[in-house]
Parts: C-alpha cells; structure tokens; sequence
C-alpha cells in the first residue's frame, strides 16, 4: 500500500475522518469516485495508418463545485496515481478554499511521437468525446504533465464549435491572449514561498539565510528557489533527473542557472561565476556535483522535493537531515516516510498547502472568465498571497488544537469545510 498513491490517500483521509466523526456517508462519497470516463479515439495519423488512443477522465467529487484538475499525455497512465490525484485536488481545493472540487485525467500517448498537427487532431478528437461531461459549470480541467497552454487553446477552440459559442471558462491554463492569467506560470513555486514564510513566522523561526536544497528544477522548482532567494533564503543545491549541483556557500543567481540548464538540457555542470557557468568554476565555487536522490539528503536547513511522487520512502527518511521539508510535488513522502520524520520531528509542509497556489490562480483565471475581467500580475500575487497565508494560518492553527502535523491539519481543514457544503447542500 505504501507506494500505491491511490490506496495511500484514502488512508490518510480515513484516519483524519475517525478524528473528526465524519458522517459515515460522506466518508464514504469520498473515498469513491464519482465517474471515471474512458474514450477510445481512432485516428488517421500523418502517414495514413489508423491508431486508436485511449483517453480518460476521473472525477473524484463536486460536493463544493466543479471538478476541477489537469490533463496529462503520457505513454504509461498509472489508474491509482490518477484517481489518487483526484482525490488530492478535492482537498487542495478546499485547503485553499476555491469553490472547486477534484478530477484528473489524460490521454496514453507519448506527446513527442507525434506532430503538431498530429497532437491538435488528437485534442480536438478528446475534446469531442468529454464534450458532454466538462464546462465551466461542471468540469474544468488544465494542463499536467506533457500539456501546456496551447492544449488549452486548442479545447477552447472545439469546445466552442461543439456548444455553437465559444466558452472561455472550460479550461484554465491557458494562453494569456486566449484568457489565460497573469501569474500563472510563476503561481504554484511563488505560493510554496508564500506558504513556508507563514509557517516559519508562526514557529517564530528566522528564515534569513536559511539553506535549501531543490529536488526537480523544472517550472515548480525553479520558481520556489528563485522566490525564496529573493526572500533572503541561501539556495545551495538544485538538480533534476540527470543529476545536480551543490554549492554549501549559497548559489548566486537562479536565473542564470535557470538559462544553463535550458541551454545544456540539466543542471548538473552549471555552476555560474556572473553569465560564465562551466564545470570548471566548481572548484571555485567550493561546488560538489550530486544526484537527485542525494540533495535530499544534504546537511541543509529544508529540503524541497518538487519532482515526483514517492521521492521520501523508508530508506532514505531516516537519512534526511534537514528540519523543514516543503513539499512541491504531489505526494512525494510515502506513509512510512511519514512516520519516520515525524518521530524524527521534521516539520513537513504538505503538498495539498504547498503547491495550491497553481490550483489558487487556476481559479482567479476562471472567475475573469466567467466575470468578464481582467486582472494585472500584481494584483494576482497579492490575492494569492492572501490566500496562502490564510491557509497557512488555518492549518497552523489545527494542528496545535488537533494536537497533529500539518498534514493530518491540512487534511482536517479540508474535510471540515467540505462537510459544511455537503450539509449545507442536503439541508
């Protein structure tokens, strides 16, 4: 059960249920899935040959409102880690406390096999057949993993066709021309910033100069580590799958590490003296190169895991040294991890707070839409900034009245609010 996602979030939602003498019936609804959608698509490729795609969607519950959650396309579709994202996203809503509940879903494909116009046939031909079960009233999916604002682009486009009007409020994510929101690239690393700053100002801990290791230095990564820096945080090691740097005296500027991993395709070699980074200015740097597993590891104040799920397992919990763990990726300490770091009193930061700032200004996107406004970048961080904090501030606050982690409090914080919309709907 410990590295099958889906088994794993069903029990912690039951455990924190028995705390809090959930109905029986709603525990029940969740631990359910509403509807899981299946499609087949045959489709004429470029060279004339029919290949038939499987695509899915899984929506988990919309006691507090439309399902809400990303698309991915991807070769190898794990059923138990889509249905456990599900569930994930009905807590993060409510955690972050936007009137949405959870769903996820994708097409089996392997994006980069295909053209361009290949991949928007594929999309429009998806589109069609969720046609009948996604809108802005009742399902509202966004880009995942291999998906990205001209997918988004795309389902508007057919979407529109298949309605007779076009219906911006059917995805999020998208192209800021399109209806897209300003923010909304930076939006899940800034909010992960936004989140620990709360913490630590309620534990009344100094963050300056504080170390941090990243584990994954893609969109989320790169955006927590450049906002934590700029925050006053000492960054000292980032990786992603093919390795990482080490830097114990602090790396001076993100973004040009940022330029060098997309220029080299990792980060691993750039270690960055002004606009020069080379493998040969580690020696300089007092730089260590390392992998990925080992930046958990390091002897560092937090570490952020912002890769993938099951990142923190039993073995290698018990090596952390850090105190702070800030939770980027979804899912990334199994349930055995867990208890490990929390006799080992690592203070966890849980993903369903952590990183619902991309999910915080998926909703500001869709209320423009639907709204018919507009809203600058500024405005949006400081709205998402009120949002996290607040979050922040109510989890906080549960686990010293609940006596739990954060975890355990982000869970109690969620299902709480989510028995007040069920009993209110029932009423």
């Amino acid at each position: 059960m410990d590295n099958n996602p889906w088994e794993r979030a069903k029990s912690q939602l039951k455990e924190v249920a028995t705390r809090l003498s959930l109905d029986e019936l709603l525990i029940s609804k969740l631990l359910s899935l509403d509807r899981v959608i299946e499609v087949l698509m045959p489709m004429k490729m470029d060279d004339g040959e029919v290949t038939v795609f499987q695509g899915f969607r899984v929506q988990h519950n919309n006691i507090r409102g439309p399902y809400k959650g990303g698309l991915r396309y991807h070769p190898n579709v794990d059923m138990n880690e889509v249905k456990a994202l599900a569930l994930w996203m009905t807590m993060k809503n409510a955690v972050i406390d936007v009137p949405f509940g959870g769903g996820k879903g994708g097409i089996n494909v392997d994006p980069k096999k295909l053209s361009e116009k290949e991949l928007e046939n594929l999309t429009k031909e998806f589109t069609k057949k969720l046609s009948p079960v996604i809108g802005p009233n009742l399902d509202i999916p966004a880009p995942d993993v291999n998906t990205n604002s001209k997918i988004m682009e795309w389902i508007v486009e057919e979407y529109g066709k298949v309605k007779g009007h076009e219906e911006l409020g059917v995805v999020t994510g998208k192209p800021i021309g399109k209806g897209g929101c300003q923010g909304r690239t930076e939006a899940t690393g800034l909010g992960g910033s936004y989140a620990l700053q709360a913490i630590l100002k309620k534990r009344n801990i100094q963050s300056k100069d504080m170390t941090v290791a990243v584990q994954g230095f893609g969109n989320v990564g790169v955006f927590v580590a450049k906002y934590l820096h700029e925050a006053g945080f000492k960054i000292v090691a980032l990786s992603d799958s093919k390795g990482g740097i080490y830097v114990p005296e602090g790396i001076k500027d993100i973004e040009v590490v940022e330029k060098c991993k997309r220029d080299s395709g990792y980060v691993a070699g750039c270690y960055c003296v002004g606009s020069v980074c080379d493998l040969s200015n580690r020696e300089q740097l007092g730089g260590k190169t390392i992998s990925s597993l080992d930046v958990l590891e390091l002897p560092v104040d937090i570490i952020v895991p912002a890769a993938l799920e099951n990142s923190i397992t039993q073995e290698n919990a018990d090596k952390i040294k850090a105190k702070i763990i800030l939770e980027m990726a979804n899912g990334p300490t199994t349930l055995k991890a867990d208890k490990i770091l929390s006799e080992k009193g690592v203070l966890v930061i849980p993903d369903i707070l952590a990183n619902s700032g991309g999910v915080a200004v998926s909703y500001f996107e869709w209320y423009q839409n639907i709204h018919n406004e507009k809203w600058t970048k500024e405005e949006v961080f400081k709205k998402l900034k009120e949002k996290m904090e607040l979050s922040a501030e109510d989890i906080y606050k549960t686990s010293l009245e609940y006596k739990v982690s954060l975890r355990e409090a982000a869970y109690i914080v969620a299902l709480r609010r989510i028995e007040k919309e069920d009993k209110s709907s029932t009423n």
